[in-house]
Formats: C-alpha cells, structure tokens, sequence
C-alpha cells in the first residue's frame, strides 16, 4: 500500500520560507513524477508544481514560479518543496502527489497525501 506523507508545514510571517517534505511508501519512488498541490479554503484543489522521475523535468504554476523549488531525493523516498518569498496568498493546505508515470505530462495522480497547512500571516 503506497503512504505519502507530508511534513513541515506551519505558520510563517509573509517574506519567510518553508520547506516541505513528503516521505513515500509502499511503491519505489524513483518509478514515478511527483507533485504538489495545494487548496485554499474556499477553493478547488490546484497545481503547484512537479517533478520528472529522475528530477530532469520541473514544471510550475505560473502563481509560484521563482519563489517555489521542487526536488527530489530517490534515495531516500522523499520529495521536497522550498517555499521562498511567501505571500497570505499562499496560505493552503499543501499536498503530496503520485502520478501514475515517470512524467507528469504522460499520467495522471494516483496517489494523494492526507496534507499539510501552510498559513502565511501578513
């Protein structure tokens, strides 16, 4: 059975960082793209970026592009966000994605993280 599991989320004043981490298991890691996603109170769940198999391909929400940094370690199973330059707007519960292929462009998800809450204060 596949886990992911979020960490690292909290409260952080606008201008700060976070970084996000999600722990996988349960399927080998490196067979696949990984994302984030994140949902604002009120609103759907939406992209924030992914990352290819080996980590060759980033891709980005335009909302997050040059602030945001996907990576990943497949040696250890984890997927990292490093949230720069946070914004309120931010705010959301943050989730750790599985696609079903080796790049986020071929599949879809096919697995999801329970989440972690990202608050951004002004």
């Amino acid at each position: 059975q596949v886990q992911l599991v979020e960490s690292g989320g909290g409260l952080v004043q606008a201008g700060g960082s976070l970084t996000l981490s999600c722990a996988a298991s349960g399927r080998t890691l490196s067979m696949y793209a990984m994302g984030w996603f994140r949902q604002a109170p009120g609103k759907e769940r939406a992209f924030v970026a992914s990352i290819s198999r080996f980590g060759g391909g980033t891709y980005y929400a335009d909302s997050v592009k040059g602030r945001f940094t996907i990576s990943r370690d497949n040696a250890k199973n984890t997927v990292y966000l490093q949230m720069n330059s946070l914004k309120p707007e931010d705010t959301a519960v943050y989730y750790c994605a599985q696609y079903s292929s080796a790049r986020p462009e071929s599949g879809g998800i096919d697995y999801w993280g329970r989440g972690t809450l990202v608050t951004v204060s002004s």
